[in-house]
């Protein structure tokens, strides 16, 4: 038997809920400065809405890992994606930028407990040897994301407003919840394993061992730099630098998952061949030149090749720090992944708002040169203080 097929519910089928879940997090990247011009304020004023999201999931894995572990990860799964899809319709019906924010933190709440508890489902199931393969297949869904949330948000929103991208997504998630409650079975009827991590004590013995305490750190850098610095603003330095449509300019910041697909087709052999401890320093060393590339770019294409290049180079470093969170704490993995997310989502939160900020005050090419610094020197300290020497 495969090492996917000891999961069940396929990897299909999460891969398809983590889909959802990515294309909620990137949706807004192409259409920021479409929202500003409708509420009519600044980009800065639009950069809480992925910041909000941000912190919201964060701040839910103190529920979503515990309950998970408690009461079956699967099943909590399958009524969050329900919940999930709600808030997406509604941030499509409502009528102001403060209502937006809300419906923006309640999604952001509800989708928490999704993917990191299937991600501790998988390190159940699944040898740690061979565990960064199967990430990879689910992984496929959020690449998808990344490939398909900007192009397909920038024309929908071009085609019939902002507020059509939430509502198409909206009615996609509640589908896929309707599939994934029939298919996950028996997981309806059996309880977690976990209950002693129950509450704040299962993130207490993660955050109280030195080794989980820097991997927490180092997720909480990675969110920060990319996932709030670097990443959510490449559609609009393209849509203000060079002058792009929301469509051209999601199209092209979607190249970032052409080379995120690439990484969940050759994870074997990455892994084979540089170890983690190559994995973390080859990723950071490419992210940096990238960045560099994309804030000195002359043309359009430059961005274009460097962000296809960096999906494969960023799930190198990310996909390292992912594995080893299934491992932080064995006894209680939903508890394990859930702190791992929470620390991943709050540094994005703060890098949504320190970049934005940035961004507004001293533009857009020193702020991804600041972001490739950072992530230079995170990806040194991973390789040092995260990754075990026999890794």
């Amino acid at each position: 038997m495969s090492d996917a097929r000891r999961v069940s519910p396929p990897i299909w089928l999460m891969a398809l809920a983590a889909f959802t879940i990515g294309c909620g997090m990137r949706l807004l990247d192409p259409l920021m400065p479409m929202m500003a011009r409708d509420f009519g304020v600044s980009l800065a004023a639009v950069a809480p809405l992925i910041g909000g999201f941000a912190l919201a999931y964060g701040l839910g894995q103190l529920g979503a890992g515990p309950v998970g572990d408690a009461l079956g990860k699967l099943r909590v799964t399958a009524v969050a994606i329900g919940l999930y899809a709600g808030t997406l319709v509604g941030a499509a019906l409502v009528p102001d930028l403060g209502g937006l924010l809300a419906m923006r933190v309640v999604s952001g709440l509800v989708a928490a407990a999704t993917i990191p508890l299937m991600m501790a489902h998988i390190g159940d199931a699944v040898p740690y040897d061979r565990r960064q393969a199967v990430l990879g297949q689910f992984m496929t869904g959020m690449v998808m994301a990344q490939l398909l949330a900007g192009p397909i948000s920038g024309v929908v929103g071009e085609w019939a407003g902002w507020r059509a991208s939430f509502l198409v997504l909206g009615l996609l998630a509640a589908a896929i919840a309707v599939v994934f409650a029939v298919l996950i079975g028996p997981a309806w009827r059996v309880g977690g394993r976990g209950r002693q991590a129950m509450g704040l004590g299962g993130f207490l013995r993660v955050f109280g061992r030195p080794a989980g305490r820097r991997l927490m750190l180092a997720a909480a850098g990675d969110g920060a730099l990319l996932f709030g610095g670097a990443f959510p603003f490449v559609a609009s330095y393209l849509i203000e630098g060079f002058a792009l449509s929301a469509a051209e300019a999601g199209l092209i910041a979607a190249g970032f998952g052409l080379g995120s697909l690439a990484y969940t087709r050759c994870a074997p052999w990455l892994v084979r061949r540089f170890g983690e401890r190559g994995m973390v320093l080859w990723g950071g060393i490419g992210l940096a030149a990238g960045l560099t590339g994309i804030a000195l770019a002359p043309s359009w294409w430059v961005v274009a090749l460097a962000q296809v290049a960096m999906g494969l180079l960023f799930f190198m470093l990310h996909g390292v720090l992912q594995a080893r969170a299934t491992e932080a704490l064995p006894e209680a993995r939903g508890t394990a992944v859930a702190s791992f997310a929470m620390s991943l989502f709050l540094g994005q939160s703060l890098g949504a708002v320190i970049f934005g900020t940035l961004i507004a005050t001293a533009g857009f090419a020193l702020s991804f040169l600041v972001a490739a610094v950072g992530i230079l020197a995170l990806a040194f300290a991973i390789s040092r203080w995260v990754i075990p020497r026999q890794a």
